[in-house]
């Protein structure tokens, strides 16, 4: 799947007005998409597990999870979802401009609170679950915000808001010490997403490792070590998976024949393209086309 295709899904979820910047939206994984790769933005994200298990990866950090998780996703946080051996999961997506609670210049619950949090100054948990002593509580806000958002009376959005704050306080409170993220650690990040960018944008295109390696200033032998320590995989592989990905997303939404799908993620031989498409998803192009 295509990241830009996964924003224009969620665009297209649109549940609120333009004027009142929260979205929600369900997904199901593998029916939705085979998964949702490596990827960030700028806005909050709390993804509420409804059915089933998945996997859910955030900042190196990866967890098996199970109906009834919430795992909280801060701005520019790395994170990924995929699907835990063949079971389906669905989750629902609740995002928001943190703008959305900003009372205005000089808050105090902005400014103290909010604006730490959102750039993560403030450590909270991550995987929210049944067995920490505040789920409960949390889980509550969740609740009440997608009745509010079904029902959606008169003032809604006071009340949906004032969850949002409500679900906040619970987790500050509840904050754990405060964990500096190392500097190296930090570098390590924003490589990683200089990598993963470029894979978005160029994914059509040939990409050498030499190339790629160039654009984080690091030798290829060191960028190499780098990519299978932080992604547990070479490169190369998840290139490979990335485009896989996407041209089976092709395959399934298009008219497009194999091999212009196999072209248009940027493979070269339809033979390797076929090869590794069976290897992925133990079908050939036509067979994966003809099931879904």
């Amino acid at each position: 799947m295509n990241l830009n295709e996964y924003q224009n899904y969620r665009e297209s979820k649109e549940h609120t007005p333009s004027d009142f910047p929260y979205n929600t939206y369900l997904c199901s994984i593998p029916l939705d998409f085979s998964q949702v790769p490596l990827h960030w933005h700028e806005e909050p994200e709390l993804i509420v597990i409804k059915k089933g298990q998945g996997i859910v990866s955030v900042d190196f950090q990866s967890s098996t999870v199970s109906a009834g998780d919430i795992i909280l996703i801060l701005p520019g946080q790395l994170h990924a979802i995929s699907q835990q051996s063949n079971f389906h999961m669905e989750y629902e997506n609740i995002i928001f401009q943190p703008s959305l609670l900003n009372s205005g210049s000089s808050d105090l619950c902005t400014d103290r609170f909010i604006q730490p949090l959102m750039n993560r100054e403030l450590s909270t948990d991550t995987f929210i679950t049944p067995a920490l002593s505040y789920y409960s509580d949390v889980a509550h806000c969740i609740h009440t915000i997608d009745t509010l958002c079904s029902t959606r009376p008169q003032g809604y959005q006071l009340a949906l808001k004032g969850q949002l704050f409500q679900f906040f306080f619970i987790l500050i409170s509840n904050q754990k010490n405060r964990d500096y993220r190392s500097v190296r650690e930090a570098k390590s990040l924003m490589k990683l997403k200089t990598i993963l960018k470029y894979v978005e944008e160029h994914y059509n295109e040939s990409i050498t490792v030499e190339e790629i390696a160039a654009i984080v200033y690091y030798s290829k032998s060191h960028f190499m070590k780098f990519f299978k320590t932080h992604m547990g995989t070479s490169f190369i592989d998840y290139l490979n998976d990335y485009r896989l990905t996407i041209a089976a997303r092709l395959l399934i939404t298009t008219d497009l024949t194999v091999l212009e799908a196999a072209e248009k993620t940027g493979f070269s031989s339809i033979s390797y393209f076929n090869r590794m498409f069976r290897r992925k998803y133990q079908k050939t192009p036509r067979q994966y086309r003809e099931k879904n």
